[in-house]
């Protein structure tokens, strides 16, 4: 008897993308009656290659649209000019993009426009200001109104979903595809220089990069972490520091003379979970490290002034500081002085999921697929 097939492309650009997609791709590949295929817009190169090859994914397309000093506007029109010939090739039954970047809204408008299904992970996360975080707000809105299946991460999620007037049908609670990468990158016997550099002291990981915080708001972040650094002796600092040569120098400028502060390149995603969880505690301004950190018994400072992740705010393990010198400053000497304080964060629950998320969405495509 011949299996019945649908074709699905899963398509995604950069790093954390790549990270929430991956186990995707692969729980995808695991079933006979899919023909999956995977395009990758090269939103981010290097760092999205370390994660594809930590995950042994091999895309079938590269669109490679990243260029030097890419604004929106060359993100945009490079990813529709050039998925538009994918799409028309390859005409899958459905396209699945993830959360909020160019890659995402732009994908799911070329598929629109051929009239092909989309599917939109971890869908429903909210600020609701439009411009923050920028542009990500607007392309998370914007690809839920067409979305055939939105992957609510949270009940939370889905009410968002809900207040906006998305049809319910289309709504599934499934958890978050970050905490399953997790459960396949996390090693116990995990070594790396950085942790034995730190032996002895509290590691605290840094990541910073987002958009909004460009000047003088990651100004006043980092010499809140500086002026912490020079007051503990017990911590060290490692910075991943992202590619962007505005965020590099500004790095490099203030933390450059304190030796118990590392910068050092991107980290694959198996060195970084690891790093995530050898770490004390964490600041920063990024989304999927919000979601992750819970798992590990991490806090997390936020340093902006939204998050789209407030079930972490409300369970505990999420403090939102702002971008003010002295908010980031007071709540990050609160954690390293006050061990009760500490520890409620730490000991919160994880609410993002159990690391079967991709498996549930999965069922939810293979099950509709074949009832329509």
């Amino acid at each position: 008897m011949r299996i019945k097939t649908k074709k699905i492309m899963v398509v995604f650009g950069t790093r954390p993308e790549a990270i929430k997609m991956c186990p995707l791709v692969n729980e995808l590949k695991s079933r006979n009656n899919f023909i999956t295929k995977v395009c990758v817009t090269g939103q981010h190169k290097q760092m999205l290659d370390q994660v594809l090859e930590s995950f042994r994914i091999e895309p079938d397309y590269n669109l490679h649209i990243m260029k030097e000093n890419q604004t929106l506007f060359d993100v945009t029109i490079n990813i529709l000019d050039k998925i538009k010939e994918v799409l028309d090739y390859e005409k899958p039954d459905l396209v699945l993009v993830h959360g909020d970047t160019s890659t995402t809204f732009v994908t799911a408008l070329a598929a629109y426009y051929n009239q092909i299904a989309i599917g939109h992970v971890e869908a429903g996360l909210r600020t609701n200001n439009i411009y923050s975080p920028f542009p990500e707000e607007f392309n998370r809105q914007a690809v839920s109104i067409i979305a055939r299946y939105n992957f609510a991460p949270t009940i939370n999620a889905l009410q968002n979903l809900m207040r906006e007037n998305i049809d319910r049908s289309t709504i599934y609670v499934t958890g978050n595809t970050a905490i399953d990468a997790l459960r396949t990158t996390i090693k116990q016997d995990y070594k790396h220089p950085i942790i034995d550099w730190a032996k002895g002291s509290k590691l605290i990981l840094i990541t910073a990069h987002r958009r909004e915080n460009l000047g003088e708001p990651m100004r006043h972040m980092f010499n809140a972490i500086n002026r912490i650094v020079s007051e503990f002796e017990d911590i060290k600092v490692v910075y991943p520091i992202h590619l962007n040569p505005i965020v590099r120098n500004l790095a490099n400028e203030i933390f450059s003379n304190n030796a118990r502060i590392r910068l050092i390149e991107p980290l694959d995603v198996v060195d970084f979970h690891n790093l995530m969880n050898a770490s004390h505690l964490i600041l920063t301004d990024s989304g999927g490290i919000q979601e992750e950190a819970p798992s590990l018994g991490k806090p997390v400072l936020v340093m902006r002034e939204t998050t789209e992740r407030p079930e972490g705010v409300e369970a505990g393990t999420l403090k939102l500081v702002g971008t003010e010198e002295k908010n980031i400053y007071d709540s990050f000497k609160l954690l390293l002085t006050d061990v009760n304080e500490y520890q409620k964060m730490a000991q919160s629950n994880n609410p993002y999921g159990d690391g079967f998320s991709s498996k549930r969405i999965v069922d939810i495509i293979e099950k509709n697929f074949w009832s329509e």
